[in-house]
Formats: C-alpha cells, structure tokens, sequence
C-alpha cells in the first residue's frame, strides 16, 4: 500500500491511478500532458510513443508504468507483446527501425539526464530519419514519465504483478485516451 493514505482501494486505484484520484488538481494536468504526449499529433505512432514510455520506465524498474505502458503499447503494434518485450530487454537486438532505435537511445540518455543527450545521439537519430519534432517528443516523453515514474515509486504505490489488469485497461486506454 501507498506510503501515504489516498483514502481510496489501491486494488481498484493502483499506481498512478490512485495518485491521480488522491489530488484532482495535480492529476488532471498529469494526465492532459499524457494524453498529448502519447496520443496527441505526431509523425511517431501511438504503439511506438507508449514503447517509449513503457521502455524509459522499466529502464527507471517502475513496475507499474512499465506494465501499463507495455500493455498499451501491445495494444497499438503489429507484433504485440512480443515486441515490448524485446524492445525493454534489448532495443539494439530488436526487430525495429533504426530511427526508432536512435530514438530509443536518445530516451534511454534523457532518463539519466539531460546532459547525456549528446549532439551525435541526435546526429544519430536524424541519420536514421527521425525528424526534429520525432526527437523533441521522445525527450519529452522520457523526461516525462521519468517523472511518472518516480511520482509513483517515491509513494509506494501498488503495482500488480499479474498482467491481466494491465491488458484489461488497454483497450479503454486505446480507444478512449487518458482523459476519459
């Protein structure tokens, strides 16, 4: 259970969930940067931003975002499951693109800090075609949930092992967006 009371059933509120719900005010803003970020206009699909988003935090070991995000980004890609797996275990290895691998790299040094961000990880990236607003929204979305992340982990938020409520919200998450 949460390290604070959030006067809510964790079970049914878990993770950020039950955060979000504890304080409104904070919340709602949380979730419309999510839903611009993640669902909002972009030349990166939506299965491909929730990839990131569900990489940066399994990269940080936040369960429960990296479970979400996973399943939403499942969801969204051809090759499903399989893929997120690939991707959080080993992106080099993956059967991805190449830009989306730069991408990939350039989130994984923005979680750590934003100096790790280098002119040759960026040169890199447009190298492999990913365009000025693609790397923009990829440091957003790691810096972003880098601080999900820890908003989540820092209160001790429950996270289930078990996949099943994760996939369960998938498809709400999908159809409806974070708003909803």
């Amino acid at each position: 259970m949460a390290y604070i009371d959030l006067g809510l059933d964790e079970t049914v509120n878990p993770g950020i969930r039950g955060l979000l719900r504890y304080r409104p005010e904070t919340g709602r803003p949380l979730m419309e940067l999510a839903e611009v970020l993640l669902r909002g206009p972009s030349t990166l699909s939506r299965g491909e931003r929730e990839l990131v988003a569900a990489y940066v935090s399994g990269l940080n070991e936040c369960v429960y975002c990296r479970n979400s995000h996973g399943a939403f980004a499942a969801a969204q890609l051809e090759d499903g499951r399989p893929l997120v797996d690939q991707v959080c275990d080993d992106p080099a290895s993956a059967p991805i693109t190449d830009k989306l691998k730069a991408l990939l790299r350039i989130a994984a040094a923005t979680r750590v800090s934003g100096h790790d961000v280098t002119p040759s990880l960026v040169a890199a990236a447009h190298d492999a075609g990913a365009t000025d607003a693609e790397i923009h929204d990829v440091v957003l979305i790691a810096a972003a949930f880098s601080m999900f992340n820890r908003y989540v982990d820092a209160l001790g938020t429950l996270a289930p092992t078990d996949p099943a409520p994760y996939e369960a919200a998938a498809p709400r998450v999908t159809e409806s967006g974070y708003l909803a």
